[in-house]
């Protein structure tokens, strides 16, 4: 198995699925990590077009509130958080060539349930990573 990696969702990643959700594309800067409204009012700037010159210009307004984008961070966190057992699965699984072989060889050997390689080997890991 690889190293377990710990990730913490960004207030950019959160400023994202909501463009996602909504259906926009709102474009944005973030400067740091903000965790209140203050340090997002001042440190988050959307972009609203550019000058002849190609410099940002930025919106007055801000699209999101920092409690829309702060509770979308905090359910973004929750989703990866709560699916922790999906990723140490696939690192343990067997490759898909060894499943195959184990299937193909359970079949030839009418072991095709609860008893054969195949479902033996991928039950031994939900086992160790329940739901």
């Amino acid at each position: 198995m690889g190293d377990i990696t710990v990730m913490t969702i960004n207030l950019g990643t959160a400023i994202q699925s909501l463009n996602k959700k909504g259906g926009n594309n709102h474009e944005f800067i973030v400067n740091g990590e903000p965790t209140n409204e203050t340090e997002y009012n001042s440190n988050v700037n959307y972009i609203s077009g550019a000058d002849e010159n190609g410099i940002a210009i930025f919106s007055d307004t801000k699209p999101y509130t920092w409690d829309e984008v702060n509770a979308e961070k905090t359910l973004l966190q929750t989703e990866y958080d709560n699916n922790e057992y999906q990723r140490n699965r696939a690192d343990e699984y067997p490759d898909l060539k060894e499943q195959l072989d184990k299937l193909y060889h359970d079949i030839n050997n009418g072991t095709l349930d609860n008893t054969g390689d195949f479902y033996t080997a991928l039950k031994t890991v939900k086992d160790k990573y329940p739901k």
